[in-house]
């Protein structure tokens, strides 16, 4: 089994943003957009040739995020009106190509990503996620990858070592520390990357960090705002357990019985 994961808002939202820029009024964007859609996610299925498929879709607006902590993605910019009222075609795009839509009321995009790839995981199977989410960094093992369609290269360990000089299970500790601005997320107040780093190489995880009796100005910062790197690490640590509700099997990949 090897199922593909298109993380849908993620590729939507990146297409329109390139059409908007060359396209003259709004119904020719929104018709190029679900042109490039019908473009790019063929090309991933030739691609992939996965046995199974979905694209995931962010239908939760308020999730238990939002309740733990109310700045929660604060101010981030929503999504254009027009593009927001074409979400139906699109998801018709996707499903002429085979491709089947996965939304929830209650649980954010991301969750169902990483429920979908930790499940196939548990049991040795395949998943390739299409996004250029780099919180995804987090799931990547032996049977999880990641793949950022625009820049035609895969997010994997050697870009995690590379990028942020630790392995991808440290992934979460990090963002905890550091925080992630472009979800308003806060992390220790003069915890920057080369920091956090610094500090999950010393000890590996928050957890060891925060055993230990502090030493240094760094550690004492963490320990005297341990409660917000806690918070931090659950809001950023993908949920990977929800009750999906269906049976995988449903998500095969059968081209031949959708139609235009």
């Amino acid at each position: 089994m090897q199922l593909l994961i298109l993380d849908a808002l993620n590729l939507i939202r990146r297409l329109y943003a390139v059409q908007e820029s060359r396209q003259q009024d709004e119904a020719a964007t929104l018709a190029a957009t679900e042109a490039a859609l019908g473009h790019a996610a063929g090309r991933l299925l030739e691609r992939f040739a996965p046995s199974h498929v979905v694209a995931v879709f962010d239908g939760a607006p308020q999730g238990f995020r939002h309740r733990l902590y109310p700045g929660y993605k604060a101010g981030r910019a929503p999504m254009p009106a027009p593009l927001a009222a074409h979400l139906d075609r699109l998801q018709q795009v996707l499903w002429q190509l085979g491709i089947d839509a996965l939304l929830s009321d209650t649980d954010e995009a991301d969750d169902l990503v990483a429920t979908l790839a930790s499940t196939l995981a548990r049991r040795g199977l395949a998943t390739t996620i299409v996004s250029t989410d780099r919180g995804f960094c987090q799931l990547l093992g032996p049977h999880t990858r990641l793949w950022d369609h625009f820049s035609q290269r895969w997010l994997d360990e050697a870009h995690v070592q590379q990028h942020y000089g630790l392995q991808p299970v440290q992934l979460v500790d990090y963002w905890a520390l550091t925080g992630v601005s472009g979800s308003q997320i806060k992390g220790v107040p003069g915890i920057g990357p080369k920091r956090a780093r610094s500090l999950l190489q010393q000890f590996d995880n928050l957890d060891r960090l925060l055993a230990c009796e502090p030493v240094g100005k760094e550690q004492q910062a963490v320990h005297h705002h341990k409660h917000d790197a806690l918070l931090a690490r659950q809001l950023v640590r993908l949920v990977d357990d929800i009750e999906l509700g269906f049976n995988l099997k449903e998500l095969r990949y059968r081209p031949s019985t959708k139609g235009p």
